[in-house]
């Protein structure tokens, strides 16, 4: 059965603890947790056990699960070598932390967004997330990347071309980013036999996050999308985000927000499963 878990980037103004807290508190009994400004990457890959060990203690303590790490390392799409390789690298390092962690998987950007007339840029990315994907799978690690604005995957042909160049890459499908570029629903989910993971907050043609009762998203349909035409029983994430602005992105009280659709989606997975 479907369960839902809540981001941490929607209480990005306060520390891991206190937004973990917070989830909890909402009634959530799963987390993903992304790296930013509560989670420092490279301060946990200097001490990945110790750092994973508060963490875990932390979850334990709000009676909360793990269910997806996302490590923002964009800077895989560049030709800038030094760059390139020092994102591959802190990749490399946060391994054993996300190991430690006993996460279900690691999403990652599918890296910043380049020209059309730099012809090379997609197979620059295709190098590093083989090699990404190769370290993960070596620690037992499923590794998908979210197609989202100012990427390389932008778009749903985007996402499926590194699918097919990528073997054993997954997707983690943010159905906002979908809505925010006016995308039907028919092609949102022809990404779903690849997806593994699932975020969502209601979204509107250009605009990124906007409150439930403005949305353009049709929790029912997704639902039904999700359990009877793909069969997905894992976590479906609701990932408000706290960056007024970006594409529209408008200022939300999250607490409000994350609890509206979550129950939205539980009372449409619900009435489908009877």
């Amino acid at each position: 059965m479907i369960e839902f878990a809540c981001h941490t980037w929607a209480f990005n103004d306060l520390t891991l603890p206190e937004a973990l807290g917070t989830i909890a508190r909402m009634g959530f009994r799963y987390v993903d947790i992304g790296s930013g400004p509560s989670l420092n990457a490279p301060r946990a890959a200097e001490n990945p056990r110790h750092a994973a060990a508060d963490i875990l203690d932390d979850l334990e303590l709000f009676n909360l699960k793990l269910s997806d790490l996302y490590l923002m390392l964009p800077r895989i799409s560049l030709a800038d070598e030094a760059r390139q390789s020092k994102e591959l690298e802190l990749f490399k390092a946060l391994i054993p932390f996300a190991v430690a962690l006993g996460t279900p998987g690691i999403t990652l950007s599918p890296g910043l967004a380049h020209p059309a007339e730099d012809e090379e840029a997609h197979d620059r990315t295709v190098v590093a997330l083989r090699e990404m994907v190769k370290t993960g799978q070596t620690a037992g690690l499923a590794v998908s990347i979210e197609p989202h604005l100012d990427s390389m995957a932008q778009t749903p042909d985007a996402a499926l071309k590194f699918i097919k160049d990528v073997p054993g890459l997954q997707l983690t499908l943010d159905w906002a980013h979908m809505i925010c570029q006016d995308v039907f629903h028919d092609d949102i989910i022809k990404l779903l036999p690849h997806t593994r993971h699932i975020q969502i907050r209601q979204a509107a043609r250009e605009q990124l996050q906007v409150p439930f009762a403005r949305g353009r998203i049709d929790t029912g349909r997704v639902m039904e999308s999700l359990i009877v035409l793909a069969g997905y029983d894992g976590v479906v994430c609701i990932e408000y985000m706290n960056t007024p602005g970006w594409h529209g992105m408008e200022t939300v009280n999250p607490i409000i927000e994350c609890a509206a659709m979550r129950d939205a989606l539980r009372d449409a997975r619900d009435k489908i499963e009877g």
